[in-house]
């Protein structure tokens, strides 16, 4: 792994120049084979822990505080599912909320224990590739959230082979305007997402709010071991359910979008945080940083943030800390803005 680690940091530095633009056509990872491409694009094959002594003590501590043995293949699942369990057996919530017609377009919030108009949002969305994952199993901010007053919303949406990134992207879109018109006091509505749900928060930089009647109150932007130009994705074995053409890829890449055809901020205000985990692949970072570096030079107030000694699944995990770099990252955004 190190190897690969080195030799794509290399590659990746020669596909840019020295004032931090890129050039697609140099691109690393056209370079690569598939196999190579599966190894990138595979985030469970760079964890640093997973399935050692070590990190089953930690993650069963996280996900369940009877300690249970659980399997290491096992593990991701049982930790959201046991952070959800205890979210919701601890804290107010309104459950499986509809924001839309479709049977999969349900939301869960989580409340604080002051309820007010003008509480701040904070809107997850999960990953999985847009193939997995689901809200039941990912509420690991809420419990550090809701104690400072945030309330959290954690969205569904029709994973693939049911749903198209094209319907992905729409229930995303409508899940942020249903947040809107029901709390429309709200002190600020902040996107969240994790891997495939980094690219679908993304992606609402380049949302038309105005054919949906109302223009959220969105103050920031948390994106977590994102993908966001989709075209190497074709050339792996995770596309087969989701992207027939390279038009597909582009429409719905928000790197490929905002480099093409720039998109200015709607508030030149609102915080963008790109973060990749020091452990994640080299083609993770490489395209978180050209993410954050297109944003900067499209006017966004970026910033980006490796986190030390965190793997792709970490990052994630570690939020149902309050004293994680992360969640304090996040509430001091929300404060600073509120």
């Amino acid at each position: 792994m190190c190897v690969w680690w080195y030799m794509c940091v290399w590659w990746y530095k020669a596909g840019m120049d020295v004032s931090g633009g890129n050039h697609r056509h140099e691109a690393p990872w056209k370079r690569m084979s598939k196999e190579e491409l599966d190894n990138q694009y595979s985030p469970s094959r760079w964890v640093v822990r997973l399935g050692a002594e070590e990190a089953m003590r930690t993650y069963s501590q996280i996900g369940n505080e009877a300690g249970l043995e659980v399997p290491p293949a096992h593990l991701p699942h049982f930790i959201g599912e046991e952070v959800t369990k205890r979210a919701r057996a601890t804290g107010r919530s309104l459950l499986n909320v509809p924001y839309g017609d479709g049977d999969g377009e349900k939301l869960d919030i989580y409340l604080p224990e002051a309820v007010s108009e003008a509480m701040p949002f904070l809107v997850f969305f999960h990953g999985g590739y847009w193939q997995s994952g689901s809200k039941d199993t990912s509420a690991f901010m809420v419990n550090p959230l809701t104690a400072q007053g945030v309330a959290v919303v954690i969205v569904a949406y029709d994973i693939a082979p049911k749903g198209t990134l094209d319907q992905m992207v729409d229930q995303v879109t409508q899940s942020i305007v249903f947040v809107q018109k029901q709390y429309p006091g709200n002190q600020g509505i902040y996107l969240c997402g994790h891997s495939a749900g980094a690219h679908l928060a993304a992606m609402m930089l380049l949302a038309d709010w105005t054919k949906h009647g109302v223009t959220p109150n969105l103050k920031g932007f948390f994106l977590l071991s994102g993908v966001y130009d989709l075209e190497p994705i074709m050339h792996t074995s995770e596309n087969a359910p989701l992207l027939p053409a390279l038009e597909d890829a582009q429409r719905n890449s928000p790197l490929w979008q905002l480099e093409t055809a720039p998109t200015q901020p709607a508030d030149p205000a609102c915080r963008i945080l790109v973060t990749v985990g020091q452990h994640d692949s080299p083609e993770f970072h490489r395209q978180s940083r050209e993410f954050y570096q297109t944003l900067c030079q499209g006017g966004w107030k970026a910033s980006f943030e490796e986190l030390h000694d965190m793997d792709h699944f970490e990052i994630l995990w570690n939020l149902t800390q309050e004293d994680y770099v992360l969640t304090q990252i996040i509430l001091k955004t929300i404060f600073q803005e509120s």
